[in-house]
């Protein structure tokens, strides 16, 4: 075969496997979790990767929805953002980082966790 035979070969072959692959990416999606996975918060202290997988799983932590979802009546309820209760009024209200810091730590100066700022902040 020809040079130009032998390129416009690998080209097709190329393209065909393009297509199928968006297809297939496209067509068998995984399923969204009902709980996340991970947590990405930002904050001036670095940013913390929070595996709410690790901290909920009886081979976790094991820690209940309620322990840091306060606002869960039943279970199977999904909780609200912060914000719907908890109005930033630039008064007494906590800024979110502080609340989550103070909730977090708590658990961990408790020994659940590490107690180390670095081995959740990523600088």
């Amino acid at each position: 075969m020809e040079v130009k035979t032998e390129r416009m070969i690998a080209y097709c072959l190329a393209a065909i496997l393009l297509v199928v692959g968006v297809i297939c990416y496209a067509a068998f999606a995984k399923k969204v979790p009902e709980q996340p996975l991970r947590i990405m918060f930002d904050n001036t202290g670095g940013n913390v990767l929070f595996d709410h997988k690790e901290h909920m799983s009886e081979s976790g932590y094991g820690i209940e929805c309620a322990d840091c979802h306060h606002d869960l009546e039943n279970e199977g309820d999904k909780p609200s953002a912060c914000g719907e209760c908890h109005v930033d009024d630039g008064e007494d209200a906590p800024k979110r980082p502080d609340a989550f810091h103070k909730q977090c730590k708590s658990c961990h100066d408790e020994g659940g966790g590490p107690v180390n700022c670095a081995e959740c902040h990523a600088m």
